[in-house]
C-alpha cells in the first residue's frame, strides 16, 4: 500500500522478474524497473514502452541477456505481451492502453536464465507527484 500511496500517484506498479540467474539478480532487476523515472512516466501515460523496462534493467548492473527477455503488462483489464526474446511484438495499442490505464499494473519480466525470482513495487510519476514533492520544504 505504501508504494501505491505516494503523493499524487495514480497507479501501483508491481514488477515481477522470473527466470533470473539468482534471486539477488531478480531483486536488483525488479527494483531497477520500479525505480526508473522513465518507466514511471510511461506508466502514468499508459505507454507500453518495453524499451524503458529493458533500459532500467541495464542500469541495475545485474546479469541478464537482453536477447532472452520477455515483457508483458497485466492488469484487471487483461494482458498484453510486448517483447519476446528481446524483440518487439506486434500488439494491440488500444488493449495496451486499457491494461495500463488501471490503478494496479504488473510488469512481468521473464528471463529464462535460471530459477531466481523477485517482486518489487512502486508508483507512477505524475504531474502532481512532481509538484507536491517539488514544493515540499523541510
Amino acid at each position: 500500500m505504501i508504494a501505491g500511496d505516494g503523493e499524487g500517484a495514480t497507479k501501483l506498479i508491481t514488477c515481477t522478474v522470473t527466470g533470473a540467474r539468482t534471486e539477488e539478480a531478480a531483486e536488483r532487476l525488479a527494483k531497477a524497473v520500479c525505480a526508473s523515472s522513465l518507466v514511471k512516466a510511461a506508466m502514468f501515460g499508459a505507454d507500453a514502452n518495453w524499451g524503458r523496462v529493458l533500459c532500467a534493467m541495464g542500469y541495475s548492473k545485474a546479469p541478464f541477456r537482453p536477447e532472452y527477455v520477455t515483457v508483458a503488462f497485466r492488469s484487471a483489464a487483461g494482458e498484453v505481451a510486448v517483447c519476446e526474446k528481446g524483440a518487439a511484438l506486434d500488439f494491440d495499442e488500444a488493449l495496451a492502453k486499457q491494461v495500463l490505464s488501471e490503478a494496479e499494473v504488473v510488469i512481468a519480466v521473464e528471463l529464462r536464465e535460471g530459477d531466481g525470482q523477485a517482486t518489487a513495487w512502486g508508483c507512477d510519476l505524475t504531474y502532481d507527484y512532481v509538484k507536491i514533492n517539488g514544493d515540499y520544504r523541510t
